[in-house]
């Protein structure tokens, strides 16, 4: 089946989205390291290769569509905070425009009848319900703890047990 090309445009834009997103995250990495919070260095940094592994499965299903993936500029968003709490604030605000994107997505795909790209994006509503949760979760904690910094210390140490683990490819 073709690709309609809105879709395929709007696919495109998903993966500078997306690349755009583990940017951010590293941006967030060189940030926390800085700082000395390690763990939430550890933290981003699994964030920002999942963001990777999204860019990968869009990329991977335009090609699998039989069009070539038109890469775009990257934007550099933000490169500092003022505190960990500022930045889990902005990476909620920017999980929550990624969200509002796949919904996009998903309406258009609807609207073109493109049942493949629904199985697609099918994956990536359920992953953003994790992404907004998990996020908003570390910037309430940041929230509660204010400007302890034994519970900061805490919540750096508990953050910096994330591993990234990527998902099993297809066929395994």
């Amino acid at each position: 089946m073709k690709l309609n090309e809105k879709l395929y445009k709007k696919l495109n834009e998903q993966v500078k989205h997306e690349l755009e997103s583990a940017y951010i995250y590293y941006s967030m990495v060189s940030y926390f390291s800085a700082e000395g919070l390690d763990g939430m260095a550890q933290w981003m940094t699994a964030q920002a290769q999942e963001e990777i592994m999204h860019a990968h499965k869009f990329f991977n299903f335009i090609h699998e569509r039989g069009v070539k993936v038109e890469l775009q500029n990257l934007e550099i968003l933000k490169t500092n905070w003022k505190s960990p709490l500022e930045a889990f604030k902005d990476a909620l605000a920017h999980e929550e425009f990624i969200t509002g994107k796949i919904n996009d997505l998903m309406k258009l795909a609807i609207e073109v009848n493109d049942y493949a790209a629904k199985v697609l994006l099918d994956w990536f509503v359920a992953e953003q319900v994790e992404e907004e949760g998990s996020v908003g979760k570390v910037e309430q904690m940041l929230r509660r703890v204010g400007d302890s910094a034994n519970g900061l210390m805490m919540i750096d140490r508990e953050l910096g047990k994330r591993v990234f683990t990527p998902p099993p490819s297809e066929g395994e």
